[in-house]
């Protein structure tokens, strides 16, 4: 059975107090709430627009088109460096979300305009994405494996893209793209 929020603030080690205030600033604003990816989650008329976060060192409250909003107090940053959309607001004490509780309403209700406007976030396309020098290599000697990558969903191709990438080591690289490669010719992504 899938946990309640209010089971999942109370199992929060360190942020109990940080995310109970967070989630009765977003309630106030009138989104939906349910659990989702084992987070607290919330939505407007069945479009998510906010989840929150609980880590070792902070907790989070992350718009999922962060990168939409005008951010005039400069609070919001992303989530990690290959971060397209999402944008993350990080909390270390109760404090600080009260000094912040009327700027996240207004960033809440700004995301919610943006919603209502029918706004998306313009992500990069593959194409426009450097492709790893041995990947290309390969490319130009298996065209069968290249053919496959391309008709693979774009969000797969990124996933491979980001872990093919990641590594720091030509060889190493090689050696990843080498071993997915029969799944890559089966169209499954890296996490199936």
């Amino acid at each position: 059975m899938k946990p309640t929020v209010e089971e999942l603030i109370e199992k929060s080690k360190n942020w109990k107090e940080e995310l109970t205030k967070l989630r009765s600033i977003i309630l106030d604003c009138g989104l939906t709430e349910e659990v989702k990816w084992y987070q607290p989650c919330y939505s407007f008329n069945g479009s998510n627009l906010i989840i929150l976060g609980s880590f070792k060192d902070f907790c989070t409250l992350s718009f999922f088109k962060g990168v939409l909003l005008k951010d005039e107090h400069k609070i919001l940053e992303f989530a990690g460096q290959n971060t397209q959309s999402a944008k993350i607001v990080k909390f270390t004490n109760l404090h600080q979300i009260n000094e912040l509780k009327s700027i996240l309403k207004d960033y809440i209700k700004e995301m919610i305009a943006l919603e209502k406007s029918g706004a998306k976030v313009t992500f990069k396309t593959i194409e426009e994405q450097k492709l790893p020098e041995e990947l290309e290599e390969i490319f130009s000697q298996d065209i069968d494996f290249e053919k496959a990558f391309k008709s693979l969903t774009p969000g797969r191709q990124r996933a491979y893209l980001l872990h093919f990438s990641s590594a720091k080591q030509s060889a190493t690289r090689i050696s990843r793209i080498e071993k997915l490669k029969p799944k890559i010719f089966k169209g499954k992504g890296l996490n199936d």
